[in-house]
């Protein structure tokens, strides 16, 4: 699918991105703004924001306890779009949550209305891991109207044919499903990891990896294995969660993974480099 690079794609043009994960609203709007601009200094190439819901099913145990934090704490879509707008960030904003309430948004059901609210409210894309690629036509429609990028989630066991079909849905780039199960930090990558960028290797649209990362050496491996970037929620979540000195534990997080990507890059032997 050939098309204009969007500021979301732009994000990845000149080295490995770093795409880490908080929750909106955990514990409340002003630490959230804290903390984002606490991971922008450390070196936050975007920035995926939860927007939480009752029942995340793809999340482990660390981020579902955030979401009820946040939502304990009044979080609903209208104060997350407010927050969002508030945000005195340079780096793209996306909007992690769930189909339900992008299509209960607004008085009428329909999609519309959250995307458009969306993109006034400055966010660059949707990731929305409930939505089948079958089923996105309508989100992927609306995006397209209103200028946002749709991610989508490849995880190890989407077929060959599937694949393709997110292929020509997907915009921004690829959110690459590092492991089997749902999200959390992990020890080490999985080797699923590998396999899977091999899998996407003919794809146009930059490629990060998500699902385990916590670690600098994590970052380094996956970048190295051929991703143009890595997310992460867990590790950072797990900071926001502690109370302790959150802002500068984030920001040194970050620094520390973005500083591992970066070697990753500097691993990978020149001719075989390529440029998004």
């Amino acid at each position: 699918m050939s098309h204009s690079k969007s500021d979301l794609e732009s994000a990845f043009a000149d080295e490995p991105a770093l795409i880490p994960y908080v929750v909106a609203g955990d514990p409340g709007i002003e630490e959230t703004k804290e903390y984002v601009r606490a991971l922008v200094r450390g070196g936050a190439d975007v920035i995926e924001l939860g927007l939480p819901f009752s029942e995340p099913i793809a999340d482990g145990p660390t981020i579902q306890n955030a979401i009820q934090r946040a939502l304990d704490g009044g979080m609903n879509p209208r104060k997350y779009l407010d927050l969002v707008s508030e945000l005195d960030v340079d780096v793209p904003i996306v909007c992690m949550t769930y189909y339900n309430l992008i299509y209960q948004y607004g008085d009428e059901e329909g999609v519309e209305a959250f995307v458009s609210a969306a993109a006034d409210a400055g966010i660059a894309g949707l990731i929305v891991p409930d939505l089948p690629v079958e089923e996105s036509g309508p989100l992927r429609l609306a995006c397209d109207e209103y200028g946002l990028d749709l991610v989508f989630i490849v995880a190890p066991t989407t077929t060959d044919r599937r694949k393709r079909r997110i292929s020509t849905q997907a915009s921004g780039f690829v959110y690459v499903q590092a492991r089997m199960g749902t999200t959390g930090a992990q020890e080490d990558v999985s080797g699923d990891t590998h396999e899977s960028l091999q899998r996407l290797a003919g794809s146009d649209l930059p490629k990060a990896v998500g699902f385990g990362v916590s670690e600098g050496e994590h970052a380094r491996e996956i970048v190295s294995a051929g991703a143009d970037g890595v997310v992460v929620g867990s590790a950072l979540v797990d900071i926001v969660a502690s109370g302790e000195d959150v802002a500068e534990r984030l920001e040194a997080k970050a620094a520390e993974l973005k500083s591992g990507a970066r070697k990753g890059r500097q691993d990978i032997p020149e001719p075989e480099r390529t440029s998004n």
